[in-house]
């Protein structure tokens, strides 16, 4: 069958469209993005604009009309932190749907987590044995582990890159000082995380999925996207911390150069790998591997499962 997957993000939205079956690897038909940071348009009030609803409104009817045009057989739509952040996050879904007739559906930070391990889980097999995983988003960060494809522990902070950038850094680039205040912060709220894995088993293996861990993956060496999905991707605790003390000194302009790096989140970089940095040396990971699926696979693959059980 023919699914179209629709994720809204903290940054982008992206359609992707996968031609499925229950025992076999989702294989990509069509892909698009829209670069909308919806978390920047969210007031001081914690309210999506009405700038930003109507942006959100025009992609997603865009998206039904491509999955209408590519003959997908079903529509999968869902939100992350920034509609889960925004106090009128209803309202603004109620008229969304209305709209396009679109029932978006808001990921809470544990399922956002679930799911996540469920891809990492189905990429690696289970020769992998205990995972730990890790996806740093725009506005949290996803934690999960565990030795099933249900993980043990699957928690959510709020540690996203835009979020961390828009709140605590300041300047292009920012101080000294504010990237020292930052690690502190995230030092701190890892101390949850860590309180919750206490009991467990060491990961046999630790795994990444999302776009901040696979650009600092490709600074510190890693093959590039146009090698595939199979290429074996890395980052290690050393080459991470060679990186943050490179990146910090550049803007993002400069930033936006480098292979690896785009523009649209160029300027939340050097956030998102303070955060890679502090979670490996909280989890004391010396080196973790990148993860070419993420939520999005994992939503469809519990989909087809659900759709083998009925």
């Amino acid at each position: 069958m023919r699914l179209g997957v629709l994720d809204v993000g903290s940054n982008t939205v992206h359609l992707l469209v996968v031609d499925a079956h229950r025992g076999a690897r989702p294989a990509p038909a069509y892909s698009e993005k829209s670069v909308l940071r919806l978390a920047e348009h969210i007031d001081d009030d914690l309210n999506l604009s009405a700038a930003g609803e109507e942006a959100l409104t025009e992609v997603i009817a865009s998206a039904v009309k491509a999955s209408k045009r590519l003959n997908c057989d079903d529509l999968m739509a869902f939100a992350t932190s920034a509609v889960r952040d925004a106090h009128n996050g209803d309202k603004v879904l109620a008229r969304i749907q209305k709209a396009t007739g679109v029932d978006l559906k808001v990921l809470d930070g544990p399922a956002e987590a679930r799911l996540t391990f469920l891809a990492a889980r189905r990429w690696f097999g289970w020769s992998a044995g205990r995972l730990l995983c890790l996806d740093i988003g725009g506005g949290s960060l996803e934690v999960a582990t565990g030795i099933d494809e249900e993980p043990d522990v699957a928690l959510s902070l709020p540690l996203g890159a835009g979020r961390l950038t828009r709140e605590r850094l300041h300047g292009d680039p920012p101080s000294k000082a504010q990237v020292t205040a930052l690690r502190t912060h995230v030092d701190e709220e890892l101390k949850t995380a860590v309180k919750a894995l206490a009991d467990r088993e060491p990961a046999d293996r630790v795994v990444a999925s999302s776009k901040t861990f696979r650009s600092l993956a490709r600074l510190a060496g890693a093959a590039p996207s146009a090698d595939g999905p199979y290429a074996a991707r890395s980052l290690t605790s050393v080459g991470l911390r060679q990186i943050v003390a490179f990146i910090s000194r550049m803007s993002s302009a400069d930033l936006a150069e480098l292979d690896g790096v785009s523009a649209a989140r160029a300027h939340q970089l050097l956030a998102g790998a303070v955060v890679a940095e502090a979670a490996m040396n909280a989890f004391k990971a010396d080196r973790l591997d990148i993860c070419p699926w993420a939520l999005r696979e994992g939503v469809i693959l519990r989909r087809l499962d659900w759709l083998d059980g009925n």
